[in-house]
């Protein structure tokens, strides 16, 4: 330690750092190197990569730096396919190929495991690749700003150039946006219809929102994709000029007659959020229609509406993988009593249905438990209920006691992982088997750490849901001692 501090001391904030390789990446994604005992996170290097780093920022055991020279470049580099890679945050990992990527993401799924779950584990299953690498998106958000992020070659002449731009946010730069031209995540009309509606919007002088001083026109647009080919718009304004609105969606119904679910938010709130307001319909349903083939391939496709306000897992193809798993680790004969917690949208609930005596699905979000109702009713499943309300306080004795112990639980929850109350109630339930599906694995750790009291891990399959980035899902079978 003594000898940390005195490195740190003897740095500036712009120390040049020369012959430092990349040994591998953290769990948010950036690249990791090392200096005299010190770990340095690196932005623009890739695992294997040499070069000079330059110091961006020190912490007290810990250096923030860039690489500004490649001297000998990683056996795993890749060119870039994207043109605003670099700028855009979304897709940090493009100029790494993907077995390398796979390699990091299983190795961010053990190190947190081991790590910060310190139980003990069976060898971990390799992880599953998607299926597709680029296009795979089904939901795409876009920003609207009139503070668009300028190129190196623009800076000179920033004043005379029109800043109106339709994005998405600069990493750490919340008020600023970078011009999309064309995004490799979402298939086709994506790209087409956003670029439309911006050469609309300046063309007839229509204002993009700005940030800062909350007003503008154009707030946010949200395109989703579905399989069935079913295709949703919706458009959020700031302000509400129902003439301006109502000629921009005839626009858009005219141009692209593919669109099935054309909606439209007033949102003149100070954030982004749509969960509470009014979600109105211009042209088509209020919905879209996603397929999935079941886990078993037995019967026809199950069907699942998707709202505006629905969670729907992005990478449809995939995401019937990592419910298949979930379906196989939890083995189910045909006469268990099975809980879905985080159950969103009762997707799992619904795909597992067949196979369970009931499936019991809880969430605390009322829009998504309608669509979850609703879903089973499409699908005529009839042995799910589903239940809105806070986790924590609706799993209680009585009702357990009304719908029965679980054998099985399937749970689901978002990235900051389950409340302890929540997984202290597992513990006191005792059901013969948990499947944890997760997409952290750092916060899933800690909750497996809690849960080894009584539980001990039997599988491991991390899925990659999101090429091209550092996100990870995970899928742990548990059985009761």
């Amino acid at each position: 330690m003594v000898k940390e501090c005195l490195v740190l001391r003897a740095m500036n904030k712009n120390t040049i750092l020369e012959n430092i390789t990349i040994i591998g990446t953290s769990s948010d994604g950036k690249a990791v190197a090392k200096h005299n005992d010190l770990v340095i996170f690196v932005e623009n290097a890739v695992p294997g990569d040499v070069g000079i780093v330059s110091v961006r920022k020190k912490k007290r055991s810990f250096l923030e730096g860039k690489m500004i020279e490649i001297t000998q470049p990683s056996k795993d580099r890749v060119e870039a396919f994207c043109e605003h890679f670099g700028v855009c945050g979304g897709c940090k990992w493009q100029d790494m190929n993907y077995e390398a990527q796979l390699h990091f993401k299983q190795q961010q799924v053990a190190d947190a495991l081991t790590r910060i779950g310190k139980i003990k584990l069976p060898e971990i299953s390799p992880i599953l690749p998607s299926p597709l690498t680029t296009f795979y998106r089904n939901k795409l958000e876009f920003t609207f700003s009139n503070y668009r992020w300028l190129k190196e070659e623009e800076m000179q002449h920033a004043s005379e150039i029109d800043r109106n731009g339709l994005g998405f946010h600069i990493p750490q730069s919340f008020s600023m946006i970078v011009d999309v031209n064309k995004c490799h995540l979402q298939p086709d009309p994506s790209n087409e219809i956003r670029l439309a509606i911006k050469k609309y919007a300046i063309k007839y002088s229509l204002s993009f929102f700005n940030l800062k001083d909350q007003n503008g026109l154009l707030r946010n647009l949200i395109i989703r994709t579905a399989n069935t080919g079913q295709l949703m718009v919706l458009i959020s304004f700031f302000e509400n000029d129902s003439e301006a609105i109502e000629k921009l969606l005839r626009y858009l119904a005219d141009k692209f007659p593919s669109i099935s679910s054309l909606l439209y938010v007033i949102n003149p709130k100070g954030n982004d959020t749509i969960y509470d307001l009014e979600v109105k319909v211009f042209k088509g349903n209020d919905h879209i229609i996603e397929e999935m083939e079941p886990a078993d391939n037995s019967g026809k496709k199950l069907q699942f509406k998707i709202h505006a306000k629905s969670f729907f897992q992005t990478n449809s193809q995939q995401a019937r993988n990592l419910y298949k798993i979930a379906f196989e680790y939890a083995d189910l004969k045909g006469n268990e009593v099975v809980y879905d917690l985080y159950t969103g949208t009762g997707t799992i609930a619904n795909f597992i249905a067949h196979k369970a005596s009931k499936v019991i699905g809880i969430d605390n979000t009322p829009d998504a438990i309608n669509d979850a109702k609703e879903n089973s009713i499409v699908n005529n499943i009839s042995n799910t209920y589903f239940y809105s309300g806070d986790l924590k306080a609706v799993m209680n004795d009585e009702f357990i006691n009304i719908h029965g112990k679980p054998d099985v639980i399937i749970t689901d929850p978002p990235r900051a992982g389950m409340h302890e109350d929540v997984v202290m109630k597992l513990l006191e339930i005792e059901a013969a088997k948990i499947v944890y599906i997760s997409c952290n694995p750092a916060t899933q750790a800690r909750d497996l750490n809690i849960l080894d009291k009584k539980y001990e891990v039997m599988k491991v399959q991390p899925v990659d849901m999101f090429p091209h980035t550092h996100h990870v899902e995970n899928v742990v079978l548990l059985k009761l001692k």
